[in-house]
């Protein structure tokens, strides 16, 4: 009998850390090859880890609501024959060398840290934990400033995503050190809210308070400003009714009309790479490639966006096929942790709740999100040769938001003003 050590793999580029959220298998059960083990989330997804062999689980390292890192061992798996040698559990000896080894680097680091920037947390009367404070320590934030940061952690404590935040924040000259200007006033604390007998608390789920955390620091880093045009896409319209049902036969694929409208998008994008664009403190990240984020609600009500990787490059049917495989996975919560990260430009779509348009929050890093609006029947002035007259048109708006720090009123403008021009003058005789 050998032993398998089954590790919390790699997520993706920006992903270090994940928390579990469910064991799915007890000690002493059998697990099948590809059968998924635990349930983990990190700040991006909540996904599965499955084990790459077949035997039954003898050891778990971790609990429920434990964060662990990337490579680290979650549990141990006895299996039929050899382990594979990379992954066979370590001998005591071995173990206890490379803890001890670890733990002799740690406190060598601590040391240095602390010779480097000596900050007395005994004047605050809030608790940080030992990372929060090395954070601080190492990016010379006294305590008088670092109890200005609004915690998001269990009793308002200041996370590592906090501090992260506020760092990035800081660096890009949203937070200024306490030390150069007058003290921040702590923020005011929440207004109580009145409960009665008849009223019902629910927990907020996790993704339910990223999401909060993540609006609330949009809007504090970005000047948010909006620019709104309406769409005539009657073209449109008729074109994907006369198209649709030889699309599906043809290709397996439902044509909806956000591909179309994705389409439009990275077109003008292109037109206008300054829309594409993010912000690192007094510089402009100009990025190369357009990956569109897509909105998309969960069946609990929260949003996730997955991305559409260098959207410019696909036709009308891979569009389609990657909108279609991206939303149907997002439902099902099948998607991977890269599949929602480097997005460069965001698009909702406000108009499958029945909103005429919206104000959408930006996506940070990003600088701008499009909104679109329900397609609605109105009666519209029709200018011809022979003159106007009243008829039956579809349209819908566009709502533009964007970081009125970086992208000025005429850039946003006439960025959505060139993606209406690519929908209003849609080829109807388009083939596919």
């Amino acid at each position: 009998m050998a032993k398998f050590e089954l590790k919390l793999p790699k997520m993706g580029e920006s992903v270090a850390e994940a928390t579990i959220t469910s064991w799915l298998k007890e000690v002493g059960d059998t697990i099948e090859a590809d059968e998924a083990v635990l349930e983990i989330a990190t700040d991006k997804v909540d996904s599965e880890v499955p084990s790459e062999v077949e035997g039954v689980l003898v050891e778990r390292f971790f609990e429920v609501d434990d964060v662990v890192q990337v490579g680290q061992v979650l549990a141990v798996i006895e299996i039929e024959g050899d382990a594979p040698a990379e992954s066979n559990v370590a001998e005591p000896e071995e173990q206890m060398e490379e803890a001890v080894s670890e733990l002799e680097e740690s406190m060598e680091s601590a040391k240095a840290t602390v010779a480097t920037t000596k900050v007395d947390f005994s004047a605050s009367d809030r608790f940080y934990s030992p990372l929060v404070k090395n954070m601080a320590k190492e990016e010379g934030i006294d305590v008088m400033e670092l109890d200005t940061i609004q915690g998001t952690g269990k009793d308002g404590r200041v996370t590592k995503n906090d501090m992260l935040a506020y760092i990035e924040n800081r660096k890009s000259g949203q937070a200024i050190k306490s030390k150069t200007t007058k003290p921040v006033a702590p923020i005011a604390p929440s207004v109580p809210v009145s409960v009665n007998g008849e009223d019902e608390i629910i927990e907020m789920t996790r993704m339910g308070k990223l999401i909060a955390h993540h609006m609330t620091e949009s809007k504090h880093t970005s000047a948010h400003v909006q620019s709104f045009i309406e769409v005539d896409v009657t073209k449109i319209v008729n074109w994907r009714n006369k198209i649709k049902k030889s699309f599906e036969q043809k290709e397996g694929e439902k044509l909806t009309f956000t591909p179309i409208f994705m389409e439009a998008i990275a077109k003008a994008i292109r037109d206008f790479p300054l829309i594409n664009i993010s912000v690192d403190g007094d510089k402009i990240i100009i990025k190369k490639n357009i990956n569109l984020g897509m909105a998309a609600a969960l069946p609990d009500g929260n949003l996730i966006v997955p991305v559409i990787k260098n959207a410019d490059r696909l036709n009308l049917v891979g569009m389609a096929k990657a909108v279609n495989d991206l939303a149907g996975r997002a439902r099902l919560n099948q998607l991977k942790p890269d599949e929602i990260q480097g997005g460069t430009y965001t698009v909702t779509n406000v108009g499958t709740f029945g909103s005429v348009f919206g104000t959408p929050i930006i996506n940070q890093p990003q600088v701008a999100i499009l909104a679109l609006g329900a397609i609605r029947k109105v009666p519209a002035v029709i200018e011809t040769p022979d003159g106007d007259f009243i008829g039956i048109r579809h349209k819908m708006f566009l709502s533009h938001s964007y970081d009125h720090r970086v992208v000025n009123g005429a850039l946003g403008g006439q960025f959505v003003k060139r993606v209406a021009e690519y929908l209003e003058s849609w080829d109807s005789e388009r083939e596919v």
